[in-house]
């Protein structure tokens, strides 16, 4: 499909317009009224086909082939032609190698989303941008009617998660966040044992978290032609073109908007919304979030990139258990408790003493949501309108963690948090970082 050149600003506002609308959509999918069937086909949309875009779409195709899932992949979409070319033609050569000749489904190509979400035969969407994109593209998703499956951290700031999960629970669709340690194995086992009082009463979590490293060349040259720079900038400020600002062009190597503040905080949110996410599952605190919060961060001269390296963080919840974060290698989650701890990374779960982990949990006590896999429960709950195991509540609250350590990395002073209101207590400088520090007009 040719699509027609757009206008960053007119293109930022329309979204903007969009993604704030109260209205419920005109046009709903099959499935959201419950007409769907193990017959019929889900047909999903990919926007964002970069790096994760390219492993979220893979495990999409992969997933929509098992049991009865019945998914199908019909339209991809970038701001990258190139990329966008490349994930139609590994999704056609997927379903030519999978199913039978000639009932593969057409995959169209689109450069601007809204094109993509209008189409009333596409169920739902999977979303892989840049953070600083992820609330637009999401809330006119969910106005679309759209079931999602959002890439993390949910959002960039607190203020626009908040309306996110508004938007998701006025259009009643169902949004699955990408923090996929919940569908694995180790993860849930370590979380169900802790809530079961395994070890102990918990006192401490101590969470790990990759460092940032590298320096982002600053040099300048002519955004690619294959590339709408001017629309990738989105609702950031106008800055000039630099490979690493975005991301490769040959080859789907780490990008260099996720060293750069004006997109991304860093690891913070990049990996803290994986391990921040487990800590509250296994304090069972999906509902609320610590209240106190005091951290440090390193924000050495790095070129263009200017997240923060090394950092540590201690929390503390209302019923009086510390969270103390760090950097460190590997990343994972401990939990401490006066009968002993549980440790889990994404290879290992190891506990002290050792026979913690003989001690399995029975049906009698509390068990957890179980997926073994984060794009099948996703396909599954599209399906069903169950809810997924990390919907748009959990997703939210596990990036305010994230971001409030990111706000008093930067202030530098202990921050006493309200979960309701979502604000800190007495500190309008703290409350000011809330929102998208760096939006033009037109806000979300």
């Amino acid at each position: 499909m040719v699509v027609k050149s757009i206008n960053r600003r007119d293109f930022v506002r329309a979204s903007a317009l969009a993604a704030t609308a109260l209205a419920v959509p005109t046009i709903v999918p099959a499935h959201v009224l419950g007409k769907a069937s193990p017959n019929d086909t889900l047909r999903i949309g990919c926007i964002g086909t970069g790096r994760m875009g390219h492993g979220d779409m893979g495990e999409c195709l992969a997933q929509g082939l098992v049991g009865d899932n019945n998914a199908r992949i019909v339209a991809v979409c970038d701001l990258d032609s190139h990329r966008a070319q490349h994930a139609k033609q590994q999704s056609e050569g997927t379903y030519a190698r999978k199913l039978t000749e000639g009932s593969g489904p057409v995959i169209d190509v689109y450069s601007d989303y809204r094109e993509l979400l209008a189409r009333s035969d596409i169920d739902g969407v999977t979303i892989s941008t840049p953070d600083h994109w992820h609330a637009l593209v999401a809330i006119a998703a969910a106005d679309a009617g759209k079931a999602i499956y959002l890439q993390k951290p949910l959002t960039y700031s607190i203020a626009e998660g908040r309306k996110l999960v508004e938007a998701v629970q006025r259009n009643n669709v169902i949004l699955q966040t990408g923090s996929q340690q919940r569908s694995d194995r180790r993860f849930r086992t370590a979380c169900e044992l802790v809530r079961n009082g395994r070890v102990g009463k918990l006192h401490t979590i101590h969470v790990k978290l990759p460092t940032d490293s590298g320096i982002g060349n600053p040099q300048t040259v002519a955004a690619p032609a294959n590339l709408n720079y001017d629309v990738w900038l989105g609702p950031t400020a106008v800055q000039p073109y630099a490979q690493d600002r975005v991301h490769p062009q040959a080859g789907f190597s780490r990008p260099g908007w996720l060293q750069i503040e004006s997109y991304c905080r860093g690891m913070i949110t990049g990996w803290g919304a994986h391990m921040f996410d487990i800590a509250q599952w296994g304090h069972g605190a999906d509902g609320s979030v610590p209240v106190e919060v005091e951290a440090t961060g390193e924000f050495p001269e790095r070129g263009l990139f200017n997240v923060h390296t090394d950092f540590s963080a201690e929390l503390r919840y209302a019923d009086g258990v510390r969270v103390i974060a760090t950097s460190g290698d590997p990343a994972g989650v401990t939990f401490e408790g006066d009968a002993g701890s549980i440790h889990v990374t994404r290879s290992s779960i190891k506990a002290t003493p050792s026979k913690l982990l003989d001690d399995l949990v029975t049906d009698s006590d509390v068990r957890l949501y179980q997926s073994d896999n984060h794009m099948g429960n996703f396909l599954q709950c599209a399906r069903s309108g169950k809810a997924p195991i990390c919907p748009v509540e959990v997703g939210h609250q596990a990036n305010v963690v994230c971001v409030m350590v990111h706000i008093a990395m930067k202030l530098g002073r202990k921050l006493r948090w309200d979960p309701q209101q979502e604000k800190f207590l007495g500190d309008d400088a703290a409350n000011e970082m809330l929102d998208y520090p760096h939006r033009q007009p037109w806000v979300v």
